[in-house]
Order: structure tokens, then C-alpha cells, then sequence
């Protein structure tokens, strides 16, 4: 890890100023189009290749080896520490859900694994990526995507995203040959121009094999109109940062940064996307970094200039990580100093204590100067005082229940004879990870910044769980409007996502999950007044997590969960999307063929589902 970003949090001033940091300029053209295409799903029901080699070593979040060694290229944490420090939050279970206007089940793993002829990987977890407008909503999870009308019509989908932005399958199975890498989908619809933005991560490989080339790219789909089921241009921003293809050379070990988690803001002028940059190919966290990139170059489907702030730069006071930009609500933006976009991050996986009172607040100003003098942007960052937050500290139980794939493995005449794998016993059911204390999704609405970030909490029982901390912030003067945390005495909260309609009335989005509960989808109301109100279920789960992460022979580390969840604005209608079990099986239901699948509910190697909600407001 580079010891420059290990830095003592100064005492500031709230900060409105310009950093000394320098941005590096870029230009972006267009590189190709698509139309979201449903592609057939099938094939056979395992295959001997079922994890990405790049994506299947080691624990993805802890970023250490687990049990085979090499850790992954993709999700990593920086996380030093643990604590549990908060006290439980004050939120109770809902009797009804007055709020819920309807729902449907979403992708799921079945999906993922099945889609474009079976010629994908299995996937652990699906990175929820949501967006809504214009009577759509679009759904996209590693590693593909769906689009839906209002009223909960499959329209188009799946769709695997390597097919989506016109690569070769992930693997093809016939020939074993390999395609791009894809991964950390998202997406937002933006008002003003009627367009719908998706990205994703896309790591290259060495000509058909599994080893990565080192260049690594973000791809950026645009639709050319407000209909997302039509054509769509497609660009591709270079995030290697080693001095090709036009990217600075910020030194990454092993001679290749590595764009991690992405995400997408926007303002009236610019689209901002912001990545964790890590070595590829070494050990090394180099800070995050935020690109602005014209919103009418891309919505025009022309050129489109790029400003890249370094947020490794050594002049930069915060340790630059998950640096979230906030999607607007409806077309709002911050118009002063000449157009503003806000971001929001969290320091406590910095610290050995694995606690923090502070999250940094960011802006990117004269964002109008993006189209004639992109080098006039300016970027400044200031430390907020908050309620303490702590890196939540241990795993979430499950509620009992059926998990044939751990039944299984717990069998020495199912695994080897079915899975090809030795067998192996874990207690049931699994326990499963939660999220680190990193920014989740932020919203401007109501000329307010609302975020959200997990933390530890104390259970009814005294043990350490998850619950939610929450942000309502004035973005000029830094003050503060609410600020709680939202927890049960009884069950874990993670990746919450909050949205804001116009008028300033949220929806935070979550998996409930814990001794009683199967991991489920949750929401509570937000207000910058009252802060948040109690948990509602908006679809119970049906049966415990039985996936293949945390497996010895299947990628080791953590049993993932999330990496984050989605909320989109639309009018006066929120819409939700979180992990949860749509189905449940017996072992014996999962070895009646076709194998595995359950009636096409899940996969072999994992059970995975969303639930896409919309909340009246």
C-alpha cells in the first residue's frame, strides 16, 4: 500500500478553494454502437471453467491470497481495522409497507450464469447497477442486463454485457476461447438530455486466453435517444494510468493501474465517473480518481473531452477512496462557481482502530468550462464532522434453512461424483460477508448531498452486526441536516443505497439478513428533518445465501455478498433494486435434472436474486 495516502485527517476549516493538484486532460471518441439484443440462454449446466481465473483467486475484498494464493484484480478493499462502537439505532419493523407500490424479481444468478448459450462464468455478487426514466427501468449486474416498463414487463433481457458492448462471449465454451473481462456495472438515466448512461470495468486479455494484458478500460454505452431498448454509441476511456493510450503515469507497481469499482455522477455539464486505482499487476492502493467527461459531447455521440483528477496526488489532504459522485434527481444540479458536482467519501478504512467521526466532502466547480477549457476545472475536498462510524466487524448469520450446494459439498458421495470438487463441511447455513465502511450511492436533490455508508452496530444480543449510517448534508456551508444510524436489534443492514425525489423525500434501499431472517429486501424513508424511519420488507427472502464464495476450491476468502446496492428517482417514484433469495431448494430438487438448476431458479454454483421495488412518495 503507498504510504503517501496514509495520512493523519488534518484539521480544516471547511475548505472552498482549489487544490494544488493539476488535472490531466483527455479526449474521447466514439469507439462503436449497440442495441440491447436478448441472447438465448442455455448450455450445459457445469462446465469444468466455471470462475474467471481473473476474478476467482483469493478474497476479493480483503485483497489477500485466502487460500490459493494470488488475490483478484477486482473489488479490493483497503480496510485496516475493525470496531464496534455504535450503539443500536433507534428503527423498528414496520407492520405494513404503505409506501410499496409493486415490485418484481429481477436478474439472477441463473441469468448471469445461463445467458448468451451458458457461454458465461458463474459470478459472485452481482454488483447491482440501476436506473430509471422516461417509463423505463434498466437493470445491469455482473455480468448482464435487462430493461423493463414501468409496470414490471421484461422488454429486453438478458443480455450478457459482453455481447451488450460488443466483444466476444466471456468464454467460449466450444472453442475455450476468452473474452474481455467485464466487471462493476452501473448506470443513470439523466433528464436533461434524455439519455441513459451505462458503464462497466473491462479488463483486456492476451489475444483468447485468460491472461490479462494489463490495459484496462471503463466503457461507456450512451443511448442515442431517451428509449434504452434502441441503438446505443459505445466509448472506451483508458483507466491503465501508465503513460499509454493517453493516460498519465501515476507509477502502479508491475507497470498497470487497475480502475476499480466505478461509479457514475453527473452534473448539468459532465458525467463523472470516479475509480479505485490499484497495481494490476503488484500490491498498491494509489487513491481514487474522478473523471469529468462532457455530458453533450457523449450525449451527441461525438467527441467528448475528459479531465482526470488525481486523487493519489500528494497535495490532496483526504485519503482518496470510493469517492462517490451523487447522481442528480430529476435534472437538478448545482449551479454555482459555474456548474458544481458533489462527492462524498469515508476515511475509516484507513485506520487500525477501523473507526472515524469524519467523511470528506468533494466538489468539481466550473464544470461549464468542460466543452471550451477543460483544464479550468477545479476540484476541492473539506472534512465534515460526524456521528461515529466504524469498518462493521464480523459476518452475518442466516436465518436455517435448505442450501443444496453446501448439502452438497458436506457429502463425499454429491460433490466429487456432481461438482467435480472434494467435499468439505460447513455449519448451515453459511454465514455471509458484509459490507466495509465505504461511501455507497449519493444523491443531490433539493439542493441537499444524501449518502450512505454501512457500519458496525451492537445487536439486541451484544454481539457486532451491520447497520446503516446515513447523511443529510448542506453542500455550501458543510452543516449538516441529518445524520443517524439505521439498524434492527435482531438482523444485519447492508449496502444501503439512498435516491431523492425532487422535492427532497428519500428511500434508503438494503438487504436484511440475519438469524431470523433470509436475506431479504429492505427499505426505510428518509428525511432531512426526521432522518430515517423504520425498516420495511419489501420482498422477504425465501431461503438462505448458498453460494460458492468463501469455498477453499472456489475462490476462498469472504462468502461475498453485495458489492453495493441501487435507487433510482423518477418523479415522485423511487425505484429499488437489492440482493435477495427469490427461491429455495432441496438438495434432492437440485440433483433432479436438468442438474442444479432448480426449475431455473438458480445455478449450480450459486442462488443469488434481486428485487427491483418502487416506492410512492
Amino acid at each position: 500500500m503507498k504510504t503517501r495516502l496514509l495520512i493523519a485527517v488534518a484539521v480544516m476549516a471547511f475548505a472552498t478553494c482549489a487544490l494544488g493538484a493539476s488535472p490531466t486532460t483527455l479526449k474521447l471518441q466514439r469507439g462503436g454502437t449497440t442495441v440491447p439484443t436478448t441472447t438465448p440462454v442455455g448450455g450445459a449446466p457445469l462446465a469444468s471453467l466455471e470462475l474467471d481465473p481473473a476474478m476467482a483467486a483469493g478474497d476479493a475484498d480483503s485483497g489477500d491470497g485466502g487460500d490459493l494464493g494470488a488475490p483478484p484484480v477486482v473489488n479490493r478493499s483497503i480496510a485496516h481495522g475493525h470496531a464496534g462502537s455504535n450503539s443500536i439505532g433507534n428503527a423498528k419493523r414496520a407492520k405494513s409497507s404503505p409506501e410499496l407500490l409493486g415490485g418484481f424479481d429481477g436478474l439472477n444468478f441463473h441469468d448471469q450464469r445461463y445467458s448468451n448459450g451458458g457461454n458465461q462464468f458463474s459470478v459472485e455478487p452481482p454488483d447491482q447497477g440501476l436506473c430509471a426514466g422516461n417509463g423505463f427501468v434498466m437493470e445491469s449486474v455482473n455480468d448482464v442486463l435487462a430493461i423493463y416498463g414501468s409496470a414490471g414487463n421484461k422488454l429486453v433481457g438478458p443480455v450478457d454485457l459482453n455481447t451488450f458492448y460488443g466483444y466476444p462471449a466471456a468464454i467460449n465454451r466450444s472453442t475455450g476461447a476468452y473474452g474481455p473481462s467485464i466487471t462493476d456495472p452501473s448506470c443513470y438515466y439523466d433528464a436533461s438530455t434524455q439519455r441513459w448512461f451505462q458503464v462497466v470495468l473491462t479488463l483486456d486479455r492476451i489475444g483468447t486466453t485468460s491472461a490479462l494484458a494489463g490495459t484496462n478500460h471503463l466503457d461507456i454505452a450512451v443511448s442515442q435517444t431517451a428509449d434504452p431498448t434502441g441503438a446505443w454509441n459505445i466509448y472506451h476511456l483508458p483507466v491503465q494510468n501508465n503513460g499509454t493510450q493517453g493516460t498519465p503515469d501515476h507509477g502502479c507497481a508491475g507497470g498497470f493501474c487497475l480502475g476499480d469499482y466505478p461509479h457514475i455522477g453527473a452534473d448539468a455539464n459532465a458525467i463523472f465517473l470516479t475509480t479505485n486505482e490499484f497495481a494490476l499487476f503488484g500490491p498498491g492502493f494509489y487513491g481514487a480518481q474522478i473523471y469529468a467527461i462532457s455530458k453533450q459531447g457523449l450525449a451527441s455521440g461525438g467527441t467528448a473531452n475528459v479531465v482526470l483528477f488525481n486523487g493519489g496526488d500528494p497535495s490532496i489532504p483526504a485519503p482518496a477512496f470510493t469517492v462517490w459522485p451523487a447522481i442528480s434527481s430529476g435534472g437538478q444540479y448545482a449551479g454555482a462557481h459555474g456548474g458544481t458536482e458533489y462527492l462524498l467519501s469515508s476515511d475509516a478504512v484507513f485506520y487500525d482502530s477501523g473507526t472515524s467521526n469524519t467523511i470528506w466532502l468533494w466538489s468539481v466547480s466550473n464544470t461549464q468550462a468542460i466543452d471550451t477549457m477543460p483544464s479550468a476545472l477545479a476540484l476541492n475536498v473539506a472534512p465534515l464532522t460526524v456521528q461515529p462510524y466504524a469498518v462493521p466487524s464480523s459476518l452475518a448469520h442466516q436465518k436455517p434453512g435448505s442450501t443444496p450446494l453446501r448439502d452438497c459439498f458436506a457429502l463425499p458421495s454429491c460433490a466429487p461424483v456432481y461438482l467435480g470438487y472434494p467435499s468439505i463441511v460447513y455449519p448451515a447455513p453459511r454465514d455471509l460477508a458484509v459490507n466495509d465502511s465505504r461511501m455507497q450511492q449519493v444523491s443531490y436533490a433539493n439542493g441537499k448531498l444524501w449518502g450512505t455508508l454501512d457500519t458496525d452496530v451492537l445487536l439486541g444480543d451484544g454481539s457486532h452486526g451491520s447497520g446503516i449510517n446515513y447523511f443529510v448534508i448542506n453542500p455550501n456551508s458543510g452543516g449538516i441536516f441529518a445524520n443517524g444510524t439505521l439498524s434492527l436489534p435482531d438482523a444485519n443492514l447492508t449496502y444501503g443505497a439512498a435516491a431523492v425525489t425532487q422535492s427532497g423525500r428519500g428511500v434508503i434501499a438494503f438487504t436484511v439478513v440475519g438469524p431470523n431472517d433470509y436475506p431479504s429486501a429492505g427499505y426505510a424513508g428518509l428525511d432531512a428533518k426526521v432522518g430515517a424511519g423504520d425498516v420495511h420488507i419489501a420482498a422477504a427472502g425465501a431461503g438462505p445465501w448458498d453460494g460458492f464464495t468463501g469455498i477453499p476450491y472456489l475462490g476462498g476468502g469472504r462468502p461475498r455478498w453485495g458489492d453495493y446496492g441501487a435507487a433510482a428517482a423518477d418523479g415522485n417514484t423511487i425505484w429499488l433494486a437489492s440482493e435477495y433469495i427469490a427461491h429455495t431448494c432441496t438438495l434432492a430438487q437440485y440433483l433432479t435434472p436438468p442438474l442444479f438448476q432448480c426449475g431455473g431458479t438458480r445455478g449450480a454454483l450459486g442462488n443469488w436474486a434481486t428485487r427491483i421495488s418502487a416506492i410512492g412518495l
